[in-house]
């Protein structure tokens, strides 16, 4: 065969390599869902390697509502099956009530057997009475959460400590920008990330707890209200899938800092894949250890 002939066979695989298939899970959050969608919705978009849906759960029940619109609004729970198994990875902003037995079943089943799923900020909040959800994300807060749900995890001098005296899962102080410090510079989630960098304004999220199983903490933050390094990054596995768990992202300005939109992208990545290939450059515009990329909001 030619040379160049063959050179272009070779090359052929990357040419034609298939986009990451995301689904995005939204709906029900204490936080404007329908704003921080958009956001990570665009950032994995204009990567160049991801294709996005967005799944949305049916909103909330009202106790003042109709018959006519709780019956509705049944039918609808009834009909909502997001077809996990169709996409590589899924990805949850959701913080809310419980999804249906069959929904529960499936997804499961799916991360199980190899599927990727991303838990970002509040989607740690649900679900405390779902004890496979728990051990998927390793820890979470709120929801009840306390000692009973597992330890707190925090880092000290790169050592992943677990804290298991009673007290409430799931905190934070006002939002500020803060410093992520990365413990694993050779995870492919991390590598060439700078040791030190600052994330835009932000809830930081402390005193988490649950199964804590199989799990790497990838990266921190010190949170002013308990003085420790708490997880910001965190990699776990669950059956044969991946899971890539991050704290951050409150909000449309949090979710626009170029660090947090290349984690979400790389995890997201390796989630799917277990390998960051397409994704690992990091843009110029990157945050250092001593400004934001871009600017926080007054």
């Amino acid at each position: 065969m030619h040379p160049l002939l063959l050179s272009l066979v070779l090359a052929l695989p990357a040419l034609a390599a298939a986009p990451i298939k995301v689904l995005i899970i939204d709906g029900q959050n204490n936080h404007k869902w329908a704003e921080t969608t958009p956001v990570m919705k665009h950032a994995l978009e204009t990567s160049g390697i991801f294709t996005v849906t967005v799944s949305t759960a049916p909103a909330k029940a009202d106790p003042k509502a109709t018959p006519e619109a709780k019956a509705a609004l049944k039918a609808h729970w009834e009909s909502w099956k997001p077809e996990f198994s169709a996409h590589d990875v899924v990805l949850s902003n959701y913080n809310g009530e419980r999804w249906p037995a069959g929904v529960e079943k499936a997804f499961v089943s799916y991360v199980s057997n190899g599927g990727g799923f991303v838990c970002v900020h509040a989607a740690n909040n649900s679900f405390s009475d779902w004890p496979e959800y728990n051990t998927m994300i390793g820890v979470g807060g709120w929801g009840g959460r306390t000692e009973k749900s597992g330890p707190k995890l925090y880092v000290v001098n790169g050592k992943l400590m677990r804290d298991t005296s009673p007290g409430k899962g799931g905190n934070h102080g006002p939002q500020h920008e803060f410093a992520i410090t990365i413990h694993n510079t050779e995870h492919p989630i991390t590598k060439g990330m700078p040791p030190v960098w600052m994330h835009s304004k932000d809830e930081l999220y402390d005193s988490l707890r649950g199964p804590a199983e199989n799990l790497e903490v990838l990266a921190s933050a010190v949170a002013p209200t308990t003085g420790k390094a708490e997880p910001m990054m965190l990699v776990l596995s669950y059956g044969k899938g991946r899971v890539f768990h991050t704290p951050m992202g409150h909000a449309n300005y949090s979710m626009a800092c170029k660090g947090f939109q290349e984690t979400l992208e790389r995890g997201t990545e390796w989630a799917a894949t277990g390998k960051v290939e397409r994704t690992a450059s990091l843009p110029t515009d990157f945050p250092t250890a001593d400004k934001v990329s871009p600017p926080s909001p007054q």
